[in-house]
């Protein structure tokens, strides 16, 4: 059966139209039956178990489902639950995006504040000036095609991890478009079907995501729990996937002691450690912790998508020689190279990181500084601890769960990450991550339209009157 938060993911932003919810909702469910998102004879939900999840009163799923059982797209049987109609099986099913992030991102936002993608939306003027020098440079005897990438950018990588405190030669650093991509090449050449694969929870979505594309076996560990990663390495699995600085979306930082004991475990088991850096140059005090990398075997990976702007889509992986060069088979198989022209202005912006960082991190400073004072003054129930970096607050509910609560939430025109999606163990449902990248003025706007839909949200009961609640 189809679980309801499995569900509720695919349905996206379902409420977030004009007319009574039933309606909104058989319509998000004929599309997803029509786009072959959701197969013939795929079970559903029960009513009772969507409504909880969605936050709203079962004679809207009841409803919902009797319309599309009059269009002949769902059958409904006493004692066998209800299920798609059976049906010629769709030729080119959709993709799967079940993961609330992507779906935010595949969809236009309308009205609805952003609380999900936790990215900076406004392009730095750096940029626009490193890609008019970048244009200005005359190319007159080069195909433009780098598996590898550009030269020039990864000698600009190599020099800043060496300045760090890590020696590294520009034939250990592949360039890929995005962090994304560098996630994902990682798991096709590390995790074959079956395999373990070690991650914190909770952690960023994307990398489940992109793990999950070769079915691993995961095995969570609790954020901070170093004994627990290193009784899971003992298991020797074919990865451990670790965001040790400006934890997404803790915030946590790993102490050095920690750091220098995974990689010594790390070596001494042969296990393939990865450490995501995206985050790392966002500190507010302007510390840079040394990679785990620095003390052991471990492959790095950063991107300016954080830090500059993600329109980039730059990214990289600093690993062995060898490592770099089976990546850089496989990248050559999907893309033969990222924008050549972007990597040339990139290679400007990687030389002044520092100051592009701490400009950017003066900014968040001030925006988490007024994301806590509203979250304290309208939200007083709800737990979170400061964060020292990075882009968001992990935040805790005092009862009821993080996915019917975003429904109730994205009806209100907010719409928010609950923390199950960032979860391998099942775990954090209470949870929400709430980044502050906004405007201050957008952030307290937001805040208060949580805490109005937090006023309304009765969860396991939500009540009849939402039924025909429009936005």
């Amino acid at each position: 059966m189809t679980r309801p938060d499995d569900l509720v993911a695919r349905l996206g932003r379902w409420s977030a139209g004009r007319g009574p919810l039933y309606l909104l909702l058989a319509g998000r469910i004929r599309r997803l039956i029509d786009e072959g998102e959701l197969q013939p004879g795929a079970p559903l939900p029960p009513d009772r178990s969507l409504a909880s999840a969605l936050a709203v009163g079962r004679t809207t799923v009841v409803s919902a489902y009797d319309l599309l059982t009059q269009e002949g797209r769902i059958v409904r049987r006493q004692g066998s639950g209800t299920r798609v109609a059976p049906a010629a099986l769709q030729p080119d099913p959709q993709p799967d995006a079940a993961n609330p992030l992507f779906m935010h991102l595949l969809e236009p936002m309308g009205k609805i504040v952003q609380l999900t993608c936790a990215a900076p939306k406004a392009m730095p003027r750096a940029v626009t000036e490193a890609y008019s020098a970048a244009l200005a440079t005359e190319i007159t005897d080069d195909t433009g095609y780098h598996p590898l990438g550009y030269h020039g950018l990864r000698v600009a990588l190599a020099n800043r991890f060496t300045a760090r405190g890590l020696p590294t030669k520009p034939g250990q650093i592949l360039v890929t478009t995005g962090g994304q991509q560098a996630l994902a090449l990682l798991a096709r050449l590390f995790v074959a079907p079956g395999d373990r694969v070690v991650v914190e929870t909770p952690t960023y979505p994307g990398a489940l995501d992109a793990f999950r594309e070769t079915t691993p076996s995961f095995l969570p560990v609790p954020v901070g729990d170093a004994d627990g990663l290193v009784r899971a390495m003992r298991r020797r699995p074919a990865a451990v996937y670790l965001i040790p600085t400006h934890h997404n979306p803790t915030g946590l930082v790993m102490s050095t002691l920690t750091r220098q004991r995974l990689a010594a475990s790390a070596l001494e088991l042969g296990v393939r450690l990865i450490e995501d850096e995206v985050l790392a140059d966002l500190s507010f005090d302007g510390s840079l912790p040394l990679p785990i990398a620095a003390y052991g075997p471990a492959v790095t990976i950063g991107s300016l998508s954080k830090v500059v702007w993600g329109g980039l889509r730059v990214g990289w992986v600093r690993a062995s020689e060898s490592v770099i060069m089976q990546l850089a088979r496989h990248k050559a198989v999907h893309d033969l190279g990222s924008n050549y022209i972007g990597q040339v202005a990139a290679a400007s912006l990687v030389s002044s990181l520092d100051t592009l960082g701490a400009a950017r991190s003066s900014v968040l400073l001030s925006q988490h500084s007024m994301l806590c004072s509203a979250l304290r003054e309208h939200l007083p129930s709800w737990e979170f601890t400061p964060a020292s970096g990075g882009q968001s607050l992990w935040v805790r509910l005092p009862f009821g769960d993080a996915v019917s609560f975003a429904q109730l939430a994205l009806r209100h025109g907010v719409a928010v990450l609950p923390g199950g999606a960032m979860d391998a163990s099942g775990a954090s449902k209470d949870y929400l991550r709430i980044p502050f990248l906004e405007p201050s003025d957008v952030l307290a706007g937001a805040v208060e339209s949580l805490a109005a839909a937090w006023h309304e949200y009765r969860p396991g009961a939500p009540g009849e009157s939402l039924t025909t609640l429009v936005v």
